[in-house]
């Protein structure tokens, strides 16, 4: 299972985990990362474009904890002029400019899913021919072990 995490799923175990749906999503994200060091069925995908997101983030510890997540990651897709013309079909559909990124990349290399905690990404990616699943981690997960 090839699975490509988001920067909203990245920093979401150093987010506030006061709230329920926060605290659980972390859970999620935090075993599946896990079952991508333990597992070899399960592969954690990253790309540039993660990178380059997590950099732009001002707060610092998150940003050094955020690119510690990213850096596990056994595959890494580098930015190409494919990627840069699907995300342009897909800022046509108004997806947002690093959500439009992420999507291409997670396409161009073929993952089982793009995990988002971000509902409106979901919601605009929902709307495009996109060629791979794109979902919450919680929702995924419970899915994931309905089938195991």
């Amino acid at each position: 299972m090839k699975i490509y995490m988001d920067v909203c799923c990245l920093n979401r175990p150093f987010d506030n985990q006061s709230q329920d749906k926060v605290r659980f999503e972390t859970e999620a994200i935090i075993t599946m990362l896990k079952r991508c060091g333990a597992d070899k069925d399960w592969k954690l995908v990253g790309s540039d474009i993660i990178s380059l997101e997590i950099s732009k983030n001002k707060d610092h510890i998150k940003k050094q904890k955020s690119l510690l997540l990213h850096n596990a990651a056994s595959e890494r897709i580098i930015y190409n002029e494919e990627i840069k013309s699907r995300a342009a079909d897909f800022r046509k559909a108004n997806v947002k400019l690093f959500d439009s990124l992420h999507l291409a990349a997670a396409e161009y290399a073929n993952v089982d899913v793009l995990l988002t905690t971000d509902t409106q990404f979901i919601k605009a990616a929902a709307r495009t021919d996109a060629k791979i699943r794109i979902e919450n981690p919680l929702n995924y997960y419970m899915e994931v072990l309905e089938g195991e």
